[in-house]
């Protein structure tokens, strides 16, 4: 076991608080691991005194509440009445892939659970909780209530609103450029950025790209600067399917093209011969994939978190169709005095019009600076929601 960093407090309030942060901890450990279900993490506590932990594993297996109650039994902690088990999502209710979590809390009896937030799913939402205080077990909501919303957001957006949480990932000099006019662009930012960046594409569920950066890049787009047992599929636009199959993007699976519906059954075949799944979608007037037709796809499937690397105009289509809930930038620092622009598009009419977003949180990596922005309105929502479950 591995204890929570830094001093235990005294008060009862400071040390939910203290364990509550140590199951936020475990959570995170399931962030490579368990899509599309949610990172959950357990600890239980004894005394004052953590005896076991766990977190989620991948999907069709062990949930977190599962896998600190079989720790607490290998470490011989049979009587669990006086414990207070810590977790930061509702335990489960029903049979899915797994029986519910909520049953093996109950017959351990500790004398409470404390939960960060109920479970966002409608079917689901508060069962877990009505069952433990039906078994006699006090049950404590909504501590950290923010940071474990946060640490699942792709999975609470999908449960509240049916949309997965869609980010842009985007590195670029100081003036904004992210290539040379010419296209070339490696490396603007640093090896640090860039591994940092490869941590965003391992939380995803699905990273996307554009055919003009796959011609561009001649990139994989693969997890590989972190330890990751989950590669996220991978997929690109290329509404006439003019790249070629054998292209360095597809050959590593999962992988799979948007097309239109102006695309030969004969190319679909070929990509399709090459192990690669082509999806047809309707198209706009100048021949690209809707993207709108796009999203409600992406809605009907298990995906929690969206992560897109591209060039400037799948960007800017994305941002001007109300698609994008946050953006990663990173900022090298040096000019370029001319290039390729990171977004592009119709430009507003006046400043007051300007796409704005949340800056939520800096970070110098290597020489670089890392931006984490949300689109705030839509998070706030989302919080309200939770909230109003909670209280």
């Amino acid at each position: 076991m591995t204890a929570f960093s830094g001093k235990k407090p005294r008060s009862s309030n400071c040390l939910d608080s203290y364990w509550m942060q140590q199951a936020l901890a475990c959570a995170k450990r399931a962030e490579f691991l368990s899509a599309p279900n949610p990172r959950v993490g357990c600890v239980i506590v004894q005394n004052n005194e953590l005896i076991a932990q766990g977190f989620t594993q991948r999907v069709g297996q062990e949930h977190a509440e599962i896998m600190a109650l079989r720790e607490a039994r290998t470490l011989g902690f049979r009587d669990l009445t006086k414990s207070t088990i810590y977790v930061n999502l509702e335990p489960c209710s029903h049979y899915g892939r797994t029986k519910p979590c909520v049953q093996e809390i109950i017959q351990a009896q500790p004398k409470r659970v404390v939960i960060a937030m109920l479970d966002p799913n409608k079917q689901v939402s508060g069962q877990g909780v009505a069952q433990l205080k039906a078994a006699g077990i006090r049950v404590c909501l909504g501590l950290h209530l923010e940071q474990a919303a946060w640490l699942n957001v792709g999975f609470v957006s999908r449960m509240i609103h049916n949309k997965p949480w869609l980010w842009l990932k985007i590195a670029s000099s100081l003036d904004g450029f992210t290539a040379l006019s010419d296209g070339r662009s490696q490396w603007i930012t640093s090896q640090e950025a860039r591994a940092r960046g490869h941590y965003w594409r391992a939380r995803a569920d699905l990273i996307v790209t554009g055919s003009g950066t796959v011609q561009a890049d001649n990139p994989l787009l693969t997890v590989r600067a972190v330890p990751t047992l989950r590669q996220p599929l991978r997929g690109v636009f290329d509404g006439q399917l003019k790249l070629s199959p054998k292209a360095r993007f597809f050959q590593q699976q999962p992988v799979m093209v948007w097309a239109t519906e102006q695309v030969t059954q004969g190319k679909v075949d070929l990509f399709e011969r090459n192990g690669i799944y082509v999806h047809v979608l309707p198209s706009t007037s100048t021949g690209q994939v809707d993207l709108n037709a796009w999203f409600n796809w992406l809605s009907q499937q298990e995906f929690n978190e969206i992560h897109v690397e591209a060039g400037a105009r799948l960007n800017g289509a994305l941002v001007q169709a109300g698609l994008v809930d946050q953006v990663l930038a990173y900022v090298a620092p040096s000019y370029l005095m001319q290039g390729r622009a990171a977004i592009s598009g119709t430009p507003p009419k006046d400043l007051n019009q300007a796409w704005r977003l949340e800056l939520v949180h800096t970070e110098k990596v290597g020489p670089d600076v890392e931006f984490l922005l949300r689109h705030e309105k839509r998070w706030q929502q989302l919080l309200k929601h939770l909230r109003k479950l909670c209280f």
